[in-house]
């Protein structure tokens, strides 16, 4: 590779009657006994250097007698060996590029891009003009499909049980929030009585009862007041932070209802059987959080997602307490009002 390198740059010599100077030689290979495996490898690195200095030192003298076709190929050539420093190159690239246009920019051949500091190419890495520079090859993580089952919950089961994925070997992902996901007022119910959202997300709160409903939450920092509003009349309300909201009626102390917030994109509800699926989870380590209406405290495992895993399950509790009163909007306690 070097020997073709040098043969072709220095394939140009002087104009007729200017010999080179005594110390700048061009015969390759250099005469070094090679006895030993150590012995190529310091014949490899002292002929490199010798084409180095000789294609350096021979456009300098190419370019001082004038020799502008002589002085840009020896440079090109240069700026083609493999390996060359980010000093050198930004020293000769602006030599190569004058010679060039002073030979009348005929010949001129395609140069590879400047070196970058702390990567090194190799003769494979370099482009050439004749292909062009492989494009980086991008990396698809593996996914899977987290399934599984809830039990527990006590007399009320596992249903609506909410499952959450947040990475424990990196940062999770914020999640795409939705525009409107609908929580109905049928019946003196939230339907339905639990909702899970990701974080950001748009909840519709739509009366379909022919009377008047007033929603309201004090869960902070998601606390909210949607005021009184009759059939057929909707609310919007914007869900900004993670967590669980409690959703309340003013006019009705029997209505309530939930809503998580999820700061993950990976997350599921149970169905009534305590099953649930969660799709498009990256390989890795997590810790799963698993919340339910009814458990005083979430349930946190860990857990390995890897192609062949098994089913996740695990336990919730069936311990909290109703409340002792159910407040109004400002947090007082209210009579429970029968028949309305």
């Amino acid at each position: 590779m070097l020997t073709v390198l040098a043969g072709a740059a220095l394939a140009r010599g002087p104009d007729a009657g200017t010999p080179n100077p005594a110390w700048l030689a061009e015969r390759m290979p250099l005469q070094l006994p090679v006895l030993s495996p150590g012995d190529l490898t310091f014949k490899v690195a002292a002929e490199k250097q010798y084409l180095i200095f000789n294609l350096l030192a021979g456009g300098k003298v190419a370019w001082d007698r004038g020799d502008w076709e002589g002085a840009a190929t020896r440079w090109e050539a240069l700026l083609r060996t493999p390996g060359l420093t980010v000093e050198l190159d930004s020293l000769v690239r602006p030599l190569a590029l004058a010679a060039r246009e002073k030979a009348g920019g005929k010949g001129t051949v395609s140069l590879p891009p400047p070196p970058i500091e702390g990567v090194t190419m190799t003769p494979m890495d370099e482009p050439s003009a004749t292909s062009p520079a492989p494009e980086p090859k991008r990396v698809v993580p593996t996914v899977q499909t987290v399934s599984g089952t809830i039990t527990g919950g006590g007399s009320h089961g596992p249903g609506g049980a909410i499952i959450v994925l947040r990475r424990a070997d990196g940062s999770t992902p914020k999640p795409r929030p939705t525009r409107v996901k609908a929580i109905v007022q049928k019946d003196k119910r939230f339907v339905p009585h639990v909702l899970a959202v990701p974080q950001g997300s748009t909840v519709e709160f739509r009366n379909e009862d022919e009377i008047f409903h007033s929603v309201f939450s004090l869960s902070k920092p998601n606390d909210f007041d949607l005021g009184s509003y009759d059939q057929r009349a909707v609310r919007e309300q914007v869900f900004a932070s993670p967590g669980v909201i409690h959703l309340l009626c003013n006019i009705h102390t029997s209505m309530q209802g939930w809503v998580y917030v999820s700061d993950s994109p990976w997350f599921a509800q149970a169905d009534l059987t305590g099953r649930f699926s969660v799709k498009n989870v990256p390989d890795g380590a997590y810790k799963v959080e698993v919340w339910h209406e009814w458990s005083t405290h979430p349930v946190l495992k860990d857990l390995k997602v890897v192609a062949g895993m098994p089913e996740f399950t695990a336990a919730v509790e069936g311990d909290r307490q109703p409340l002792t009163f159910v407040p109004d909007k400002s947090g007082k306690p209210r009579q429970s009002q029968l028949g309305y």
